[in-house]
């Protein structure tokens, strides 16, 4: 099985070092294709109106100047068109991309480019801060993601379908289970911009969220990171709401069919 290794974190980042080696628990031809620099909450983007550059790193390793898309799609379609890549794995994340999170994130967005693709793709991501710790506890990642892994390949999903994996902020001995949840939905009131000032007396400003744990419903991504439980949710990259669109049809009525022209009547 040929694996692509990518992130948003960057090509130096320890998550993907982390990643690169449960990967080489599952093929020998792991590739690593990951931006230059970190790319947190870029989301399904791609460099339409900038240049790519790709630098050669090592035997199978590239930093590419761009978003993780552009990872992927330029790890598929150019680095490793010879052969394209089997899995798609995207991570492992320094923290959670779970509930409105998947939006945002370009661990999630690598996915999402592989998936489309044609390449069944995994995004991982490390849960931390909930402890009121700063370090990342990667070694709960590393300890169960390769038997997951197995099983997910072996299992197999949909080809519309990307597999988001959370693993809570707790040592690897604290992990209370292992749930197939539902995306759940964030308190946007958690949402903090901070201002500063710079050298020069203008303001700046950055953007976090606050980590306080809420109280989601039981089968979400927050319930069960926020009690020690690893979280596998499968996203579906068809956003259309059939229910909705059922229910607008019949609100439309006649004026949802297709136009016809109309004589004009003298």
């Amino acid at each position: 099985m040929r694996i692509l290794v990518t992130n948003d974190d960057g090509i130096h980042a320890p998550g993907l070092k982390v990643l690169e080696k449960i990967a080489r628990k599952l093929s020998r031809d792991v590739w690593v294709v990951a931006p230059e620099e970190e790319q947190s909450g870029s989301a399904h983007s791609l460099s339409l109106a900038n240049p790519l550059r790709v630098r050669k790193l090592g035997p199978k390793r590239h930093a590419v100047r761009g978003t993780p898309s552009d990872c992927v799609l330029m790890a598929v379609r150019h680095i490793m068109k010879d052969a394209e890549p089997d899995l798609v794995l995207s991570g492992i994340n320094r923290g959670q991309n779970i509930a409105d999170d998947v939006t945002y994130s370009g661990t999630i967005a690598a996915a999402m480019e592989g998936t489309q693709l044609g390449i069944p793709s995994i995004a991982l991501s490390q849960a931390f801060g909930f402890s009121g710790q700063t370090n990342v506890k990667w070694k709960t990642a590393e300890a169960f993601a390769p038997d997951i892994l197995k099983k997910l390949v072996a299992a197999g999903w949909p080809e519309e379908i990307l597999i988001n994996i959370n693993f809570p902020d707790v040592v690897p001995g604290s992990v209370t289970g292992i749930e197939v949840t539902r995306q759940g939905k964030r308190d946007q009131s958690l949402v903090r911009v901070e201002e500063r000032i710079d050298a020069r007396n203008n303001p700046y400003y950055w953007l976090g969220f606050e980590r306080i744990l809420s109280n989601p419903p039981q089968g979400t991504d927050l319930r069960a990171i926020y009690e020690g439980r690893i979280s596998i949710t499968p996203l579906h990259m068809d956003l259309t709401h059939q229910r909705t669109s059922k229910a607008l049809n019949e609100a439309l009525g006649s004026l949802a069919g297709p136009m016809r022209k109309r004589r004009k009547t003298s």
